[in-house]
């Protein structure tokens, strides 16, 4: 390349002779002669001698007509391939374009307020959650397109009350509320390609919209998908926890002093100072909060316990037989019946744990004593021959007579030799 350039230099600018230029550059002149006649740089070509997958290309070709995205192992048996798998590799690349086609994705510019992309992270940390008990939790992150704004919160569960919850706590600290909320198919709030009932209540309720992914599709979110893996590589190396809520208090003190105060060159500044641009384009909270949690309506039973994602929760045992509404936030769980609190416990995030009110115990003590109480008057009343009210006087018990002159009347039998008796008939039966 230089040979050539510098060739055409000394000969065509400074009129040096081919037999000098051969002499300085030491070269032949039939060198010289070539180098100017080409019109680019010479370049050393190998001719190509085939490959072994080239006989085979006609039978890979039938098989990727029907079955575009047949694995190469399984187009490798069918086709008898006898050779290592790297020329089959390279025979693939090459030409299943051709039948598959090729999906571009254009460049997204986003608007201020409009969009938030939300996810579940999973990370594999255990956390502890009770005595004895360590579990992998859900934790809820939330990404604002314009901004890169991230917030984040670890939720029980992903149930959908559960979600919605951490939603709701997110989006009432942002202060405002994104036009458009980005997920995919999580099953809680799209997983049959459509917005789920409690999903569309509470983007009804916020005057927002819930937008589903495309089925696998996930660079349709990818900027909150980057931020998980932003998570496990900046966040979770070296830490420990020890329960959901320092996990929380972790990961919050990490987003202000590392996550939204960082350089992001895609938007050439910090998220923390984007934000208040981001927030002024965004709609106002709304006046009532939504419906979030998880809620049921059960008919108490004789154990008075209620099961709230695989725990149980004691009741005030008066309530056994009616109907009771059970309301569970991340924090709580709490019990009514008609406008009556009946319970209220923290929410626990272990599993199949029984968590009971001492009180609620002493009130069905009292209501076991006094039942047996009872029980026993009554066969203490029934061995004594008199009948009594649950306040314990006697029953009365009157002749049937004392009824018959209550009422005014008078079923005593006459006899057919009464001289009165046929008037009297005659005088009923005119």
């Amino acid at each position: 390349m230089e040979d050539w350039a510098e060739i055409r230099r000394l000969h065509r600018a400074e009129g040096v002779p081919i037999k000098e230029i051969a002499r300085r550059l030491g070269v032949a002149r039939n060198t010289v002669r070539a180098a100017l006649r080409s019109e680019g740089p010479p370049k050393y070509e190998r001719v190509s001698r085939g490959s072994v997958a080239d006989a085979y290309e006609p039978q890979v070709r039938a098989l990727l007509v029907q079955w575009p995205r047949m694995p190469g192992p399984v187009i490798a048996q069918k086709i008898g391939w006898p050779y290592s798998e790297g020329p089959l590799k390279k025979l693939l690349a090459r030409i299943r374009p051709e039948y598959v086609g090729i999906d571009p994705s254009d460049r997204t510019v986003y608007e201020p307020g409009e969009i938030a992309q939300c996810d579940l992270w999973f990370p594999e940390t255990l956390i502890p959650v009770a005595a004895r008990q360590a579990r992998i939790l859900p934790v809820l992150v939330l990404t604002l397109a314009f901004s890169r704004f991230l917030s984040a919160t670890m939720i029980p569960s992903r149930q959908g009350g559960d979600i919605l919850s951490g939603m709701w706590q997110l989006i009432a600290a942002l202060g405002r509320v994104p036009k458009t909320l980005v997920w995919d198919r999580e099953s809680a709030i799209g997983g049959t390609g459509k917005v789920s009932a409690p999903a569309a209540g509470f983007a009804g309720t916020l005057a927002t919209r819930i937008r589903l992914a495309p089925p696998k599709d996930p660079e349709f979110k990818g900027m909150v998908e980057r931020n998980n893996g932003f998570f496990e590589t900046s966040f979770l190396p070296g830490r420990e926890f020890a329960s959901p809520a320092d996990f929380n208090d972790q990961l919050a003190e990490w987003l202000v002093t590392r996550a939204n105060t960082r350089t992001v060159r895609a938007i050439h500044g910090r998220p923390v100072d984007l934000l208040e641009v981001d927030r002024q384009a965004m709609i106002v909270l709304p006046p009532v909060a939504p419906q979030v949690g998880l809620t049921h309506r059960i008919r108490l039973a004789r154990d008075y316990y209620v099961r709230v994602d695989a725990n149980d929760y004691s009741v005030d045992p008066r309530m056994i037989g009616r109907f009771v509404e059970v309301a569970a936030s991340p924090t709580a769980v709490e019990v009514f019946c008609g406008n009556e609190r009946v319970a209220s416990h923290d929410r626990s995030w272990g599993r199949h744990l029984v968590i009971t009110d001492p009180a609620h115990v002493a009130t069905a003590a009292d209501m076991r004593h006094a039942l047996a109480e009872q029980r026993r008057a009554q066969q203490r009343s029934q061995q004594s021959g008199t009948r009594r009210h649950n306040d314990g006087h006697a029953v009365a018990i009157r002749a049937l007579p004392d009824y018959d002159a209550l009422f005014g009347v008078d079923f005593t039998p006459t006899s057919p030799a009464d001289p009165t008796a046929a008037p009297a008939a005659e005088a009923s039966n005119p």
